[in-house]
């Protein structure tokens, strides 16, 4: 029997420069958390909340909130780019060059542009990253470059988490014939 540890994502040894992640998952954005994140956020812009408003606006509908859509982008890009990080280390040049609507679906892609070893964390790596995001259209809708120190795949720190269970180790049971 083979017991495959929890993991998902990329080591520090595993990004090259140049390589392009087209990250697997797209999202649609539906009215509910468009609103919730506008509330959860308080922002008041009605572009975000009242259809009747928004009709007079140059667009003529509902905007989805801008800070949601950098939200889902970058957490479509967990997986493939900072799912062994253990911090980020900040966000540049954030553009949002195309309005996101309620009931379009957001996509993300990213190029590794830099890595380097940390200087202070042995167990680390510092890899920097050209994020952008789309809609179903293929419009960019979004870009930003983000920096993150992520795990080498020595690293002890995000290995052994997974708890031990109590009534032992999961096994298939007998087999029938």
């Amino acid at each position: 029997m083979t017991v495959h540890e929890a993991s998902i994502g990329r080591y520090y040894e595993d990004f090259v420069i140049g390589d392009v992640y087209q990250h697997p998952l797209g999202r649609t954005i539906s009215e509910a958390d468009n609103t919730w994140f506008t509330l959860l956020t308080m922002n008041t812009n009605q572009n975000h909340f009242n259809a009747h408003f928004a009709a007079k606006a140059p667009v003529g509908k509902i905007i989805v909130n801008s800070g949601l859509t950098v939200a889902i982008v970058l957490g479509l890009s967990v997986m493939d780019v900072s799912q062994t990080a253990l911090m980020n280390l900040g966000w540049e040049e954030i553009k949002l060059t195309h309005p996101v609507f309620v009931g379009d679906t957001v996509y993300a892609e990213s190029v590794v542009t830099a890595k380097r070893e940390s200087k202070s964390r042995p167990y680390a790596g510092i890899v920097t990253c050209r994020t952008r995001g789309l809609n179903q259209d293929g419009d960019e809708i979004m870009s930003w470059t983000r920096t993150v120190m992520v795990y080498r795949r020595d690293a002890p720190h995000d290995k052994g988490y997974f708890p031990q269970a109590k009534a032992g180790p999961l096994t298939a049971g007998p087999q029938e014939a």
